[in-house]
């Protein structure tokens, strides 16, 4: 890949913010994502004008939970829609070769430990979890809300 052009390297990003993602069961996605490691920042209501031009939608009401990761630099917004309601997605858990955000990735240190802790909240393997070249355990598995969260372990 070549380097960016000069006029572009003028306009680049500080940084990756936050990923956010909306789900039925606010608590629950909080449980998940806790059970795998991230943090609860806080919580709040969002509504008001600044919401709906922010979103695009009228009379937006949610509330956020904010996760952050244990090395403090990716975070989760998980959102949870009063008004208007949230639509699903058809199929309800789409296929991970669907068109869209694809999923969410987290470095785990103990892949098994992990899953032991997420299996109760509904976290279980797509399929199991492979190996890719004796360097990585890798699995894929239901989130909240259906997502699809990709955990890998490096081992080599």
């Amino acid at each position: 890949m070549s380097p960016p052009s000069a006029s572009l390297a003028a306009m680049t990003i500080q940084r990756m913010d936050n990923v956010a993602i909306v789900v039925d069961d606010l608590d629950a996605a909080v449980a998940f994502f806790a059970a795998l490691g991230l943090a609860l920042e806080g919580r709040a209501a969002v509504e008001g004008d600044f919401a709906d031009q922010t979103v695009g939608l009228d009379g937006v009401r949610s509330e956020i939970a904010m996760m952050c990761t244990p090395d403090g630099h990716g975070r989760l917004e998980l959102t949870r829609y009063d008004h208007p309601e949230a639509s699903a997605p058809s199929p309800a858990q789409p296929p991970p070769n669907t068109l869209g955000l694809h999923r969410v990735m987290f470095a785990v240190d103990d892949l098994d430990a992990t899953l032991e802790r997420l299996r109760p909240l509904g976290g279980e393997p797509l399929r199991g979890v492979a190996n890719y070249q004796d360097e990585f355990r890798l699995c894929y598995l239901r989130g909240p809300a259906g997502i699809i969260v990709a955990l890998a372990e490096q081992v080599g």
